[in-house]
């Protein structure tokens, strides 16, 4: 990077309860932000929503006086919430995410039986990227990479010098993301990690989850390429494609399905949007039995 080049700032933000990481990416030349994986608190038993998290990221953007272009969406998360509609409402921007969607739309319209208006076109977001396309936060340059296995979706932000990889890596010490989801595919993410690896050793990548091991470190959100390749301990230099593979479906097999999974997908697929109403006036959201 030039000395005239912007610098890539980046806030994060921790959601306690699904050690969901989010981001605020920005420069002060241009003023101008984008926010990434934004998370809706969510209470399970009773089925309310809150804003506490969201307004945590709002007051920031305001406090720096920031335009927000882009809320951008790695994937259809599965273990949280978005908070992109509320977002956008509050300090504008449009909510975008990978064109690849439109498979998770397809998949689980199907498990949940959605309503024949459900469109699985990708059309509940306002903006759908496909891999390779470049756009700009204010003066930083952006770039696109599909980067497929946890889910058929899953797509990483480089913005400026820090890489955005959502769920496909963890931090060196947890390792990789599960591929048992429909759709999901372990050979398929051990492909997306070496082409993210191949970028240069200082690049900033930045975790969409940190779940530290028992009895260790504080929640952290960031490392770098160079570190990933050296230290990972399920994707190092190394280890092989078989090997790789092995090791992820015999651990997934034994992982519980994540404690939010029902409810975040349902709204996760329409860009965070709730179910529509049914006649009495209330969102209802599907628990479909013994098909996950």
């Amino acid at each position: 990077m030039s000395a005239s080049s912007p610098v890539t700032q980046v806030q994060p933000f921790l959601d306690p309860d699904t050690e969901t990481w989010s981001y605020v990416v920005y420069d002060h030349t241009g003023g101008t932000a984008a926010v990434v994986d934004p998370v809706l608190d969510f209470d399970a038993p009773s089925g309310h929503t809150g804003t506490g998290g969201a307004k945590a990221i709002i007051e920031f953007l305001r406090q720096e006086k920031l335009t927000v272009e882009w809320i951008l969406e790695t994937h259809a998360h599965a273990d949280h919430l978005s908070a992109a509609p509320y977002i956008r409402e509050q300090v504008g921007g449009r909510v975008a995410i990978g064109d690849q969607i439109q498979q998770v739309q397809t998949i689980f319209r199907e498990v949940f039986n959605l309503e024949k208006e459900f469109l699985v076109d990708g059309s509940q977001f306002d903006h759908l990227f496909h891999d390779g396309d470049t756009f700009r936060v204010g003066e930083l340059d952006a770039r696109v990479i599909y980067a497929p296995g946890h889910t058929p979706a899953d797509m990483a932000w480089l913005i400026g010098d820090a890489l955005f990889v959502g769920d496909t890596l963890f931090m060196p010490d947890v390792g990789s993301a599960r591929c048992d989801f429909p759709g999901g595919d372990a050979a398929t993410l051990y492909r997306s990690v070496r082409k993210l690896l191949e970028m240069p050793d200082g690049t900033r990548m930045f975790m969409c989850h940190d779940y530290p091991p028992s009895g260790g470190r504080e929640h952290r959100c960031e490392t770098t390429v160079g570190d990933q390749k050296r230290n990972n301990i399920h994707l190092h230099e190394g280890v092989s494609e078989a090997e790789f593979v092995a090791m992820r479906s015999k651990r997934d097999a034994t992982l519980p399905m994540p404690r939010l999974i029902i409810p975040s997908i349902q709204v996760n697929i329409r860009a965070g949007q709730m179910p529509p109403a049914e006649d009495n006036g209330t969102v209802y959201l599907k628990v479909p039995i013994n098909k996950l």
